[in-house]
C-alpha cells in the first residue's frame, strides 16, 4: 500500500505544475480581458462623431480609427483563443491524471479491496483519499474552465452592444474564479503554512492538507 500511494505523490506533483501553469495563464488571461474590454467601451465613443471635434474636418478619420481599433479587437480575440486552448490542456491533464490513478487501482494485478482502499500507513493519506483528491481537482478546473469559456464567449457578444456594468461583472467573475474555493484553502492549511512556508499555491495547500501533508 505505502508503495501505491508514494505513487499518487508523482500524480500530485504533476498536478501541482498544471496549476503553477493555471495561475499564469489566469495572469495572462484577466490582461486580455481587460484590453479587449477597453477597446469594446472606446468602439462606442470612436462610433459618435460628436467625439471628433476639430478632427471631423479630416476626411475618413472616423472609419480609420474604427477599423485600426477592430483590428487590435481581433488580434485580442485570437489571443485568448489560444489561452482558453491552453487553459483546456491543463484540464486535460489533471483529468488523465485522475484517470490514470482510477485504472491503476481497478485495473492491477493486485486490485486492493474496500478495506485496503482506506487503509492508512502512518501519516500518510488513503488510497481512498488520493483518488477523491484528484477527483476534486480535476472537478473544479473543469467547471472554472467551462465558466472561462463562457465568459470569454459573451465578451465577443458585448462587442456590438457595450455594457461597461457587464464587462465589469464579467472581469470580476475571471478574478475571482468561484470555482476554485482558495479561501477556504487557506483557511484549512493555516497551521501546514506555519511550518512551511515556501508553499507556492494556497489552492493545493488545500488539497494537501485534506487528503495528505505528504503530497508536497
Amino acid at each position: 500500500m505505502e508503495a501505491m500511494v508514494k505513487k499518487y505523490q508523482q500524480k500530485f506533483r504533476k498536478v501541482r505544475d498544471e496549476m503553477s501553469r493555471w495561475d499564469e495563464l489566469q495572469t495572462r488571461l484577466i490582461s486580455q480581458f481587460i484590453s479587449a474590454s477597453s477597446i469594446i467601451q472606446r468602439l462606442q465613443v470612436l462610433q459618435d462623431s460628436k467625439n471628433y471635434g476639430s478632427l471631423n474636418c479630416v476626411a475618413g478619420v472616423e472609419d480609420a480609427l474604427l477599423r485600426k481599433q477592430l483590428e487590435s479587437l481581433e488580434v485580442i480575440f485570437l489571443s485568448l483563443k489560444r489561452t482558453m486552448e491552453e487553459f483546456h490542456g491543463i484540464v486535460f491533464s489533471i483529468e488523465k491524471v485522475h484517470r490514470d490513478g482510477r485504472q491503476q487501482i481497478k485495473g492491477g494485478s493486485n486490485q486492493p479491496s474496500a478495506k485496503q482502499l482506506q487503509l492508512r500507513v502512518g501519516v500518510k493519506p488513503t488510497l481512498a483519499d488520493c483518488l477523491d483528491g484528484l477527483m476534486v481537482l480535476y472537478d473544479m478546473h473543469h467547471s472554472e474552465y467551462l465558466l472561462k469559456a463562457s465568459v470569454v464567449s459573451a465578451l465577443s457578444t458585448l462587442t456590438l452592444k457595450p455594457s461597461a456594468s457587464d464587462l465589469c461583472a464579467l472581469q470580476q467573475l475571471l478574478i475571482d474564479q468561484p470555482n476554485i474555493p482558495k479561501d477556504e484553502g487557506r483557511q484549512m492549511t493555516k497551521e501546514e503554512d506555519n511550518k512551511d512556508k515556501e508553499q507556492s499555491s494556497n489552492l493545493m495547500c488545500h488539497i494537501t492538507c485534506k487528503f495528505g501533508k505528504n503530497f508536497k
